[in-house]
């Protein structure tokens, strides 16, 4: 069963996001990036600067292409065709279909209440369907930026 993990109070997704990815990334496994269109484009752009020693090799697909593993980092809008990827990170709003297929799911939330409701109502779906969770509050952590 997919282990499934919150990481809420995060001061600034985009930029939590990115070090993430990197730790994935240099940790060997493939990762795969949900969200919605424009928060994507953002962080395609981030994934080039945040880190003036670090690169984090990513590719981004659109709506209808397919990803064939070219890339360790994914940023995509759909899980329709990202085969041979073992975490999924979501940054977006919704529940990412097909979410199952990974063995690793971390769900990213801001401090913003929009944020906060929207993960409150994943979490509540997940654990109807009998996941277990784990929650990482970054707030207390003292690693919200």
């Amino acid at each position: 069963m997919t282990e499934i993990a919150f990481h809420f109070n995060v001061a600034d997704k985009l930029l939590y996001g990115c070090r993430l990815l990197r730790k994935v990334y240099t940790s060997g496994a493939g990762v795969v990036v949900t969200a919605e269109p424009e928060l994507l484009a953002e962080l395609d752009q981030l994934l080039w600067s945040f880190s003036p020693t670090d690169f984090v090799p990513h590719c981004r697909l659109g709506a209808g292409e397919s990803g064939h593993g070219e890339a360790p980092v994914l940023l995509v809008e759909s899980l329709e065709s990202c085969a041979g990827y073992s975490v999924l990170v979501n940054l977006g709003q919704e529940i990412p279909l097909k979410f199952e297929r990974f063995e690793r799911f971390i769900e990213v939330v801001a401090q913003g209440e929009d944020d906060r409701l929207a993960a409150r109502s994943r979490w509540k779906h997940y654990t109807d369907r009998g996941y277990a969770m784990k929650r990482h509050d970054l707030a207390t952590a003292g690693e919200g930026a």
